[in-house]
């Protein structure tokens, strides 16, 4: 074959390596810079978005498999070099579809399914749903993006196990003003967790209402999540400010509720999915944690009693919109473990009642499909 046609496959080779941050070809995102073939030896120049890319080593290594993968080439030698100014800000627009600077791609006309998970108050499990199930989700073939909007409680990064040794928060890459989330268990996470750094005075922020509104604007805007089937964004409890900002940026999200068996924890509940029925977002189900568990002896763990979710459930239920109790997550000392150690019960043991139980609200949630209605689409008469 003629070294020029050689190099043609060459370049066709790594353009279809995919960058792990951005997930998307680097042909397509027009990283490859030049590919020379001589006496079978390929000489691939590459370019990164930034100075001291994380992926950098993976990227090179990918890249020089691919090469050397073409039939007629003997060896690779990758070059590597980092976009210009233009560059860089030619991808970020690419990559915002187009638009110059920044907006929430999250709109009524997305197909994205938006998922906002409540709770009234803290400590019932919230954050540790949201987690299990994106990965839930994520593990049925979904692309999955997660937002921890938990502000004043944010434990996102540790129950996915996005933390460094030290047990800070991994920090997401920027390219020019867009950040590139983490991902873990195919789960594309932003918190604003990864932005503070504990023992400094930057770790502690007092929130206030514009403050907050803002950080969620820019959640939306300034990360690129790339094309997603499923957002998910993990709420403060209650019914204070943050849920009032994800009702105006997102009227069409759909909310699941959570709550414990307690009669206390329920009553709350019911508050944020009537908050967010009259921000006009829908309840599509609640969700009950730390429900009765069965032991080895065959009796039933239930020190928080049963029935909570079922009786939320049915006092968000109106004519016409019925709420079901969509799952309940048994007491399960995997799922504490796995939170406390980054690894998520659903993923190191799939077995467990909780994690059988995640899976089955995955499913059910999955099954269900966004409603097209004042949805545009791109769709010409003739």
């Amino acid at each position: 074959m003629p070294e020029s046609a050689l190099a043609d496959a060459v370049r066709a080779a790594v353009g279809a390596v995919t960058d792990p941050e951005l997930r998307r070809p680097l042909g397509e995102l027009e990283m490859i810079r030049e590919v020379i073939v001589e006496e079978g030896i390929a000489t691939v120049g590459i370019l990164l978005t930034i100075a001291g890319c994380p992926m950098a080593k993976r990227i090179e290594r990918d890249v020089a498999e691919a090469a050397a993968g073409v039939p007629g080439i003997e060896s690779a030698i990758v070059e590597v070099g980092v976009m210009s100014d233009e560059q860089r800000a030619a991808l970020t627009e690419r990559l915002r579809g187009g638009r110059r600077t920044a907006a929430n791609p999250f709109t009524a006309d997305s197909l994205t399914r938006v998922i906002a998970v409540t709770s009234g108050k803290g400590g019932v499990g919230k954050s540790t749903v949201t987690a299990n199930l994106a990965i839930a989700l994520a593990e049925r073939g979904l692309r999955v993006g997660l937002i921890d909007a938990d502000v004043h409680g944010f434990s996102i990064p540790g129950l996915l196990g996005l933390v460094d040794a030290d047990g800070r928060a991994l920090r997401p890459t920027h390219v020019d003003d867009l950040a590139l989330p983490p991902v873990a268990f195919g789960v594309k996470t932003i918190s604003i967790g990864m932005f503070l750094r504990p023992g400094t005075e930057d770790s502690v922020v007092p929130w206030r209402g514009p403050m907050l509104h803002r950080t969620l604007e820019q959640f939306l805007a300034d990360v690129f999540f790339g094309d997603l089937d499923v957002l998910l964004i993990d709420m403060p409890p209650g019914t204070g400010d943050a849920a009032i900002s994800i009702g105006h940026l997102l009227p069409h999200a759909e909310v699941l509720v959570v709550t414990t068996p307690q009669a206390a924890a329920a009553d709350v509940a019911v508050r944020t999915g009537l908050l967010a029925r009259q921000l006009g977002q829908r309840v599509v189900g609640v969700v009950e944690t730390m429900a009765p568990a069965s032991l080895p002896d065959g009796s039933t763990f239930a020190p928080f009693g049963s029935g909570g979710g079922r009786d939320a459930a049915d006092r968000l239920s109106v004519l016409g919109d019925e709420v079901p109790a969509i799952g309940s997550i048994p007491f399960s000392t995997a799922l504490r473990r796995g939170g406390d150690a980054g690894r998520p019960v659903v993923t190191e043991h799939p077995e467990d009642p909780a994690a059988r139980a995640f899976a089955a609200l995955a499913a059910r949630l999955a099954g269900r499909t966004r409603s097209l209605a004042h949805v545009k689409l791109p769709v010409t008469l003739a």
